[in-house]
């Protein structure tokens, strides 16, 4: 019979292959010509260790020195030694270019087309070779505007065992997919897109689920809720979704169709806008019940915009209350020169605001951040460590390259966080969270390298920051002064004097993380 197991790898790349009934997971990987890093494939060296998301397994044989009882019960596993006993996800170390696999490109022709109001339409996709194409309900692909060298980044609406392909798309002015959908799109066209991507995506349901949707973010939790009404679980299941204006109020007769499909199931929504049909106005987190937390312990999903993300994490901490996990999938604009909307460039984003919540109009954008709101040092220091390492191969790249104008950018960058820190506090976190990951993702930027950049960007290591930061944290006093180093050692050509710093930087960084997160736990941070 055997199980799936989805691998999912530190550039957003995830790979599902079935695994036998007695084979490890490393032997079915081989299989499929995925090369999980591995030395001895004896339990002996931990090499191959790995983080299970979700699922059961028999360990096997292996000693401390590769993996302790203690790592074992916080749910880390040796690949070459685990047999999944259900389907699982892992957590796989390493990019998926390392491991010599990649995201899969497929053909796929449109086959349906829905204006369901002026702000959003939907499209369904008939795929080639569909049964090569293996997701988890919550995941996304990078789909290539027909007649443009554009992609843009849209969530899987659907489960991932139906046939269609189908997506949900904000129509926003001047954006490459709005114009395409709205102006020229017919059915029978041709489209192509890679994936899937992200780790946004349902874990096995152990405890009560909170689903939260702002907008199009509607999309992702629809693929879940499909998939969750496969095999319905024993616990509740609560969606909010919350919108800006009449117009983007759309998908509620699928949610209807769930209370059928999905014994447990509750839904509620909310709009900004007064006067709408919506039952509510206002923002999501004005409409979560305390029954809908169950005292902390669930599990929630949250799919909006990052000051969307934000408040309710925010909220969350006001409110003193930890969810046993919070995974999230943010839409991420980033500055372009191409003067698309759909990417939040270069027009200002129009926000509507209250007290309790944030949520942007432009919702239909370019890429899509996923990460999981977890305060566990290990995870935290795991991420670090990453980014020092891609720090390291991206300085390796760009030492001796930078231009006089790019130097005295990076300069600026590192001069600007030093007015949010001060005395080994943090000032202003939103303002340092901020200047700090401008700093820390300029060479990424410029190298010319989209893996190193995506890889880099997937760490999310602000987000966790953002999360954990308040005015007062304690924070190690040279912090900024690290920064303005590197950029001296950049000018310098002193390369060694540069890997120093960002060692060091790593390092120093792990403590200011690890006492942030045990005065969050602790309650302080509220």
């Amino acid at each position: 019979m055997g199980h799936q197991v989805a691998l999912s790898f530190e550039d957003g790349v995830t790979k599902v292959i079935k695994v036998g009934d007695f084979e490890t997971v490393m032997d079915a990987a081989y299989k499929a010509r995925i090369n999980i890093p591995s030395d001895c494939r004896d339990g002996a060296c931990g090499t191959c260790k790995a983080f299970c998301d979700s699922g059961s397994f028999d360990p096997g044989d292996f000693i401390d020195d590769a993996m302790t009882e203690e790592e074992l019960e916080k749910g880390y596993l040796l690949t070459c030694q685990a047999v999944p006993e259900s389907d699982l996800t892992i957590q796989i170390p390493a990019t998926s270019e390392s491991a010599k696999t990649s995201a899969a490109t497929f053909t796929s022709t449109l086959r349906e087309l829905d204006k369901h109001s002026e702000s959003t339409i939907s499209f369904a996709l008939e795929v080639q070779n569909r049964e090569a194409l293996a997701f988890l309900p919550g995941q996304y692909v990078n789909i290539k505007v027909p007649g443009t060298d554009a992609e843009r980044s849209y969530s899987f609406s659907n489960g991932p065992k139906l046939q269609d392909a189908s997506f949900m798309v904000r129509i926003t002015p001047q954006g490459a997919m709005s114009e395409y959908l709205r102006d020229r799109a017919v059915v029978g066209d041709t489209i192509e897109f890679t994936g899937p991507y992200g780790s946004f995506f349902l874990r096995e349901p152990k405890r009560p689920l909170l689903l939260l949707a702002g907008g199009t973010g509607l999309a992702p939790l629809l693929s879940i809720l499909e998939k969750l009404s496969e095999n319905p679980p024993a616990t509740p299941v609560h969606l909010i979704y919350g919108v800006s204006r009449e117009a983007d109020i759309v998908g509620l007769d699928w949610l209807r169709s769930y209370e059928a499909k999905l014994p447990g199931f509750t839904w509620d929504y909310i709009a900004a806008e007064p006067g709408t049909s919506a039952p509510h106005t206002g923002y999501v987190t004005q409409i979560i019940q305390p029954s809908h937390l169950n005292d902390g312990d669930v599990d929630i999903y949250l799919c909006g915009p990052p000051p969307m993300v934000n408040a309710v994490s925010k909220w969350l901490d006001t409110e003193d209350i930890q969810p046993a996990n919070f995974y999230f999938e943010r839409f991420a604009p980033k500055e372009t020169t191409g003067g698309d909307a759909e990417t939040g460039a270069p027009a200002p984003v129009e926000k509507l605001e209250t007290e309790g919540d944030t949520i942007s109009r432009v919702e239909a954008i370019s890429s899509l951040e996923t990460g999981q709101l977890e305060f566990r040092k290990e995870d935290s220091f795991a991420h670090l460590e990453a980014r020092m390492g891609l720090e390291l191969a991206v300085t390796e790249l760009m030492f001796g390259r930078l231009s006089e104008e790019q130097l005295n950018q990076f300069r600026r960058l590192a001069e600007a966080t030093t007015r949010a820190v001060g005395k080994g506090r943090v000032l202003d976190p939103e303002e340092y969270v901020r200047t700090n990951e401008e700093f820390h993702e300029y060479l990424f930027t410029i190298c010319d390298n989209p893996m190193l950049l995506e890889s880099y960007r997937r760490l999310d290591v602000h987000a966790q920051m953002a999360a954990t930061f308040v005015e007062g944290t304690e924070i190690f006093e040279w912090v900024a002064q690290d920064h303005l180093d590197v950029v001296d050692a950049f000018e310098r050509k002193d390369k060694e004097r540069a890997r120093e710093v960002i060692m060091a930087h790593a390092r120093d960084a792990k403590g200011t993380m690890s006492g942030a997160i045990d005065a969050k736990d602790k309650g302080f941070q509220r």
